[in-house]
């Protein structure tokens, strides 16, 4: 069989790909727990520096594999929406905290969850045939895999509402306007290498600088002012006992190009 989920590692770079195409990289029980798996590997991996988030063939995820939750709409023993709390918020809260930046190459459509994994993403690159459409209330469901936090915090509130209400797709350049995408290239084939050498630069970077920046960007979102001032406090000292910092530091002063190890 196929792998749902193909992990590449180049260097310090780990690019994951939604590997159904033929179904648009829709996510059906075997790619979730692949990723969310995956992604509990890679919190703790060092060698792992940058991710990068893609699919296989013309799409990026077309969200849940809608023919799989028939299925289970039709069976009088399981719980069809179990698939939130077993798989999308874990995958969420992965993505989200991961120590490390994560690229999205949004290749064709992200649709539904596919989209709140892209959303989920510090960065997003799209092409010309990128589309992102919040799907779910077009089959009577809210909002899923983290997208009533992340879509609000990229374009607004009243932007959200409107994406998820009236559930209308968003072309490229809207996209791009509106915060969905960070970078729109004007190939298609370009994307994921345009996304790869993002996430080598990234690669390259002071990771654990990257990731308390994750870290407090989060707590700030949802707190006070004093709480992203003791988030800052401890961001600080972690950041600063590192030897990525008193190498920077000293390169700094010595007018030299610093080089950093992630430690």
């Amino acid at each position: 069989m196929t792998e749902p989920l193909l992990v590449d590692r180049t260097d310090a770079v780990v690019t994951l790909t939604l590997n159904r195409p033929t179904a648009m990289n829709s996510l059906d029980v075997a790619l979730k727990e692949a990723l969310r798996d995956v992604l509990a590997e890679l919190e703790t991996d060092r060698s792992c520096r940058a991710v990068v988030l893609t699919g296989a063939g013309g799409s990026f995820s077309a969200g849940q594999d809608l023919r799989e939750h028939v299925q289970t709409l039709q069976s009088a023993t399981a719980n069809p929406l179990d698939t939130v709390s077993a798989h999308y918020n874990p995958i969420a809260a992965r993505l989200a905290s991961l120590p490390k930046p994560v690229v999205a190459a949004v290749r064709g459509m992200a649709a539904g969850a596919g989209a709140s994994l892209a959303f989920l993403a510090d960065f997003r690159i799209g092409g010309p045939k990128t589309r992102f459409l919040m799907a779910f209330a077009g089959v009577g469901l809210a909002a899923d895999t983290g997208a009533s936090w992340t879509l609000p915090r990229l374009v607004g509130h009243a932007k959200a509402v409107e994406l998820l209400m009236l559930a209308e797709p968003v072309p490229a350049e809207e996209a791009c306007r509106l915060g969905l995408l960070n970078t729109l290239v004007d190939d298609d084939e370009q994307v994921l290498p345009t996304a790869q050498e993002l996430a080598a630069r990234l690669a390259a970077g002071p990771t654990v600088a990257y990731g308390a920046i994750k870290r407090q960007l989060s707590i700030a979102d949802a707190g006070t002012l004093a709480d992203a001032l003791a988030a800052e406090a401890q961001a600080q000292a972690i950041c600063g006992g590192t030897a990525d910092h008193r190498a920077a530091t000293m390169s700094f002063v010595n007018k030299q190009k610093p080089t950093f190890e992630g430690r």
